[in-house]
């Protein structure tokens, strides 16, 4: 039960939409998965609690840093992959959730201040390797790129990404309308009505490949569909 964070010290940066994007496609595709909802700003368990049951997938809410460990520890028997979002802070619960993660994933937009943030978690990742010697595996993913415009400023992230060795996946997550719709109507990209949401099939495309990028890099230890099961409340802490 491999756990994946979404970590940027700096809120707006995507991180949410990432997660609840990876965490509903690897669900749609047979694996059991549960989203530990470490924002203050609950927008998953919003969402959740809109959207109703969704099989394999669970939402525990309200997770606090002495919490984390025994919601893991819980779940893992039911659980193929833990989605862990955190609030856009530097602070101990988002420490502890990184410590305890087997891939961080660092969302980025085309801006200095997400660069910034993002590069506070990178920070995090290399004392935790230096002072603790755990080396904790960590992907950047640019989120709401534009599809028609590169921005400056985004080459010139990749490029300082490139130089200090980190990983940048190769599929980004577009700027899409399906994006913010599923916060706003609940459902997941594959409920949704193609004749009422634009470009909804460039969206499930998307969340297709970001989903089998992620599964390349974290693979599962379990195979999809076992004992998979509908959850069928919002848990708190």
């Amino acid at each position: 039960m491999p756990v994946i964070t979404f970590a940027n010290a700096k809120g707006g940066a995507g991180k949410t939409t990432a997660a609840l994007i990876l965490a509903t496609e690897l669900a749609a595709q047979g694996y059991r998965v549960t989203i530990l909802d470490a924002d203050p700003q609950r927008w998953i368990t919003s969402w959740y609690e809109v959207s109703g049951v969704q099989r394999n997938l669970t939402v525990i809410s309200e997770v606090s840093m002495g919490s984390l460990q025994s919601h893991i520890r819980e779940n893992r028997d039911n659980t193929d992959y833990f989605i862990v979002d955190l609030a856009g802070t530097r602070d101990a619960l988002v420490a502890t959730a990184i410590g305890l993660s087997d891939h961080v994933m660092i969302p980025i937009q085309g801006c200095a201040m997400d660069a910034r943030g993002g590069a506070q978690i990178l920070e995090l990742l290399q004392q935790l390797d230096q002072r603790a010697g755990v080396r904790i595996d960590h992907s950047v993913v640019l989120t709401r790129m534009s599809t028609v415009v590169t921005t400056r400023a985004m080459v010139a992230i990749k490029q300082l990404l490139a130089e200090r060795g980190v990983a940048v996946l190769d599929t980004p997550i577009a700027e899409r309308v399906a994006f913010r719709e599923i916060f706003d109507c609940g459902g997941t990209l594959r409920s949704m009505d193609p004749q009422r949401v634009s470009n909804l099939d460039k969206a499930r495309e998307n969340a297709r490949l970001f989903a089998e990028e992620v599964l390349r890099h974290v693979p599962v230890r379990r195979s999809p569909g076992t004992r998979s099961s509908v959850r069928h409340n919002v848990r708190a802490a």
